[in-house]
C-alpha cells in the first residue's frame, strides 16, 4: 500500500534538506543522496501543480460552456 501523497509533507521536506544542506550538517555522500532526493520531491511537487492546473482549467472551461 502506498503512501497518499501531501504536498505540504513534501515541502517540508525539502526545506529540512536544504536546511542540513545549508548549515553544512550532511558529508559529501549524504549531500549527493539529499540532492537526488530533493530532484525526486520536486518533480512529485511539479506533478501535482500540474495536474491541480489541469482540472482548474477543465472546470474552467466547463464554466465558460455554461455560460
Amino acid at each position: 500500500m502506498t503512501a497518499k501523497f501531501s504536498y505540504e509533507k513534501t515541502v517540508a521536506e525539502i526545506e529540512a534538506i536544504i536546511d542540513d544542506i545549508e548549515n553544512n550538517r550532511l558529508d559529501v555522500d549524504q549531500l549527493t543522496d539529499a540532492v537526488a532526493r530533493v530532484g525526486e520531491l520536486l518533480a512529485k511537487c511539479k506533478k501535482k501543480l500540474t495536474d491541480a492546473r489541469a482540472v482548474v482549467d477543465e472546470l474552467e472551461a466547463k464554466m465558460n460552456d455554461e455560460e
